[in-house]
C-alpha cells in the first residue's frame, strides 16, 4: 500500500502500545519520519523497535496530551527537528 507518505512526518500520540503503536509502526513502514509520544515509559523503548524493524527515523517522547505544556514542548520539538518538512497526520 502507498500512502504518499514518504519524506513526511506523523506524529502519533499514545503511540507506546496498542493501536497508536500500530499507527506509528504502518507510517514508519509507508517511508514517513515518525514522532510518538505518550505518558508511558515504554515510549523509548517503543521507538527503537519500530525505527529497529522499519529503518526509519522515529522520535519519542514523554508526554501527555492532557497537558498545554506537553503539547506545545511536542509541537515546538517537532517545529526544531522538521522545520522544512509535510506533516502526514495527527493521532491523538
Amino acid at each position: 500500500m502507498d500512502l504518499q507518505l514518504r519524506g513526511k512526518v506523523a506524529l502519533v500520540t499514545a503511540a507506546s502500545k496498542g493501536l497508536g503503536k500500530a499507527t506509528a509502526r504502518q507510517f514508519a513502514r509507508e517511508g514517513a519520519k515518525v514522532v510518538i509520544c505518550a505518558r508511558s515509559e515504554l515510549i523509548d523503548k517503543t521507538a527503537a523497535e519500530i525505527a529497529s524493524e522499519t529503518g526509519t527515523e522515529v522520535l519519542s517522547l514523554p508526554a501527555d496530551v492532557t497537558s498545554q505544556k506537553d503539547i506545545e514542548r511536542v509541537r515546538e520539538f517537532q517545529k526544531i527537528k522538521y522545520t522544512n518538512h509535510k506533516y502526514a497526520s495527527c493521532i491523538s
